[in-house]
């Protein structure tokens, strides 16, 4: 038998399938799909066997498969056509859309990694020898007391003393069973059932469930889109099959799966970065063996080998945590509509503050498009006010408008919770010195560094490099190091100053980077240990407190000025989000939107809670510009160690593109990216818009592999970018 294995090489031009001998001992467990060891040069490499046969085509010896990693892992035929489809939408090798699917305790090469845990059990072994044994040793009384126990039941090896366990095992009475034990088990939580409103249940009603269509669930912040996920699961449980459903962040991750733990009880499986490699382990355990129906995570949950898929489900589907960062560059989205077509079930997609690529391909009808309007119970809507900051500053009013101040001390009095959303981390945003000038800079990155006061470090938010904060100057050696720009963490104590004891809790990345850390603020806050929460985005989505009834945006601007086409999109998103989480019970809600841009168009959506106006308005500047989704849009960055090469060859590149492309398509660039050097690299970009070009995707496979022959630079494509 022979195995053709696609093998993990750090070589780009090597993406194709070796050929190697099955050894004997394997051929009756080996599957297409297994991940293998095997060898290659001189080296011991992984991969996955693409292809079983039994004829060798080739005319050289063979070598043979080392080892197989994991019997239990095996990408079936549908998870090897989405890594095929991976990587022809990304342009990435398919050994990278493999490991790209795989929880990162399953790529880990060194067989020293045992995540396995187990509990033992005694059980007696022939039950005609126990009455002999008792009738023969009626002195041995301890060991007689664990027979006549052991007639009724099995026993846990840890309540057996070793010495006894040592005798019975000699006399050839008991056998040891091991039964596979998993970090996280939610079999005995109490489930709870909740009906659905008549909106809810006309929704719920609404999806066809016998094939595929993919659908927008347009619900206001407040409506219980949850519950309607959960009746949709439910009833696709009832047919026998399964589902995934997917949240942007790790901190929602954790409410949303508690309430599916409610309902669903231990047939949930979560999956998400922030669980140990142990607790990864055993959750893609349960979903390969089909021990679970319910799957809830994050992005790289769109991946997870459930069988008899019935729905998909992305919740806040607007969310750019959807969309990888790095190579391959996906978005959940479109794998989870490519595997919703691929098992014929409806994929839906949910948000109060729908994508405008989502809410045209529903204006279409590309998309089938739901709606939830009300809030559930008596809750309304906030009121959502715009403070001038310009007019504020002259009152010397710096970080809190009066209005603000005034609106916190009323709900502290009122013992009611306030949210403060300021998307900016750390102490100060930069430190400069007032005698000479000199500005703290990353030494690998175009960006000044971030102080963080608590451990008294600048840290560049890119590439994580850090140094102490000096007492003078490193330029002049004066003590003239002034701290500009605010962050969550410089927010935290002023608050503190402002109103003694106030119960104030921070959540940003520095406060939750421990494991737990997200699920135990939320939880805090939610039995009102805390009067106040603070944070970056994080706070902005999926998160219910029934006694908030004040949300302050601190600097909306923030979002609003940064140079991106989607920085409109995504600021009504964060503020709409933000704003949705006051007044969610019988409490009024009010919101505060500090801003020095008090006429902006977004900004008065927000104010209005009105996504149609600002869709609308938002879609004309869209189609004005060319950008998606009127157009499609590729990202390319050019990367090289030396300024002047990497401009080259991304002169290069434009030349090529230019060449090769449609005469309709625009070619845009070089110019250099948003941050010019990053992590000791410079970076310069094209962007290429069109709107039908049939030789978009072999020109830039072309251009791909012209690169890895350049040694000086190289280059990253990334299809329909979030940000430019």
């Amino acid at each position: 038998m022979y195995a053709n294995v696609i093998i993990e090489y750090p070589v780009k031009s090597l993406n194709k399938m070796f050929i190697y001998k099955v050894p004997e001992e394997l051929q009756n467990v080996i599957k297409v799909g297994m991940k293998v060891y095997v060898p290659f040069g001189k080296s011991e490499v992984f991969g996955f066997v693409m292809e079983l046969k039994d004829t060798n085509d080739t005319d050289y010896e063979l070598k043979e498969i080392i080892r197989i990693d994991n019997e239990e892992l095996v990408l079936n035929k549908e998870l090897m056509d989405v890594g095929e489809y991976l990587s022809s939408i990304t342009l990435c090798n398919l050994i990278t859309a493999y490991q790209t699917m795989l929880p990162s305790s399953l790529k880990i090469k060194s067989q020293k990694h045992n995540y396995d845990i187990y509990d033992e059990f005694v059980t007696i072994k022939d039950i005609n020898k126990i009455d002999e044994y008792i009738n023969k040793y009626k002195n041995r009384k301890k060991q007689i007391e664990v027979l006549n126990k052991l007639k009724s039941g099995k026993l846990n090896k840890k309540d057996i003393s070793s010495n006894i366990l040592k005798s019975l095992k000699n006399e050839d009475l008991i056998e040891i069973e091991r039964v596979s034990k998993y970090r996280i088990n939610m079999d005995n939580t109490s489930l709870v059932k909740k009906e659905l409103t008549k909106e809810q249940d006309n929704v719920f009603k609404s999806v066809d469930f016998s094939k595929h269509d993919t659908y927008l669930l347009y619900g206001i912040t407040g409506s219980g889109k949850t519950e309607v996920y959960i009746k949709w699961i439910e009833k696709v449980i009832n047919n026998g099959k399964t589902a995934i459903m997917l949240v942007p962040e790790i901190g929602l991750t954790t409410q949303i799966a508690k309430r599916f733990y409610e309902a669903f009880g231990g047939d949930v499986a979560i999956f998400h970065s922030s669980l140990s490699e142990g607790e990864k382990y055993d959750e893609y355990l349960k979903i390969l063996r089909g021990e679970v129906h319910v799957v809830v995570g994050t992005r790289s949950a769109v991946f997870v080998p459930l069988k008899n898929l019935g729905v998909i489900i992305i919740d806040e589907e607007d969310s750019g945590s959807y969309k990888q960062d790095n190579n391959p560059r996906y978005h959940a989205r479109d794998i989870a509509i490519y595997r919703g077509k691929y098992n014929n079930i409806p994929v839906i997609l949910g948000s109060a503050t729908p994508s405008l690529e989502s809410k045209a391909r529903a204006d279409k009808g590309v998309y089938k498009l739901l709606k939830l309007t009300k809030r559930i119970g008596n809750a309304k809507l906030p009121n959502v006010y715009l403070v001038d900051m310009e007019e504020e500053m002259k009152k010397r009013n710096t970080i809190f408008s009066e209005v603000l101040q005034e609106k916190i001390k009323d709900r502290l009095e009122k013992h009611e919770q306030i949210i403060l959303l300021l998307n900016r981390r750390g102490f100060s945003t930069f430190i400069t010195c007032s005698n000479c000038g000199y500005t703290y800079k990353c030494p690998n990155c175009d960006i000044t560094l971030t102080y963080h006061k608590s451990t008294n470090n600048l840290i560049c938010h890119y590439c994580g490099y850090q140094k102490k904060r000096d007492e003078v100057c490193p330029n002049c050696g004066e003590d003239g190091l002034n701290y500009y720009g605010l962050g969550t963490e410089k927010l935290e104590e002023t608050i503190n100053s402002m109103y003694p004891g106030i119960r104030v809790v921070r959540m940003d990345q520095d406060t939750t980077r421990n494991k737990g850390a997200h699920e135990k603020i939320i939880n805090d806050f939610k039995e009102y240990k805390y009067d106040l929460l603070l944070g970056t985005q994080m706070i902005s989505k999926g998160l219910d407190f029934p006694k908030v009834s004040l949300v302050g945006v601190i600097n909306a601007d923030t979002t609003l000025n940064l140079p991106d086409y989607r920085s409109s999109e995504n600021t009504y998103s964060l503020l709409s989000q933000v704003a949705g989480r006051a007044g969610r019970s019988d409490i009024p809600g009010e919101v505060i939107i500090q801003t020095f841009n008090p006429d902006n168009f977004c900004l008065n959506c927000v104010k209005e809670n009105n996504y149609d106006k600002f869709y609308l308005g938002e879609m004309q500047f869209r189609k004005n510009l060319k950008y998606p989704p009127y157009y499609f849009m590729v990202g390319l960055k050019i990367i090289g160690k030396d300024y002047e090469k990497t401009l080259e060859n991304a002169k290069k590149a434009k030349y090529y593109l230019t060449k090769n492309l449609s005469k309709d398509t625009l070619v845009l660039g070089p110019t250099t990216a948003a941050i010019l050097k990053f992590n000791n690299e410079y970076r310069m970009q094209i962007i290429i818009k069109y709107k039908f070009d049939d030789k978009i995707m072999n020109t830039l496979r072309e251009l791909d592999n012209i690169f890895i022959g350049i040694k000086d630079s190289y280059l990253e494509i990334d299809f329909n970018p979030l940000r430019i």
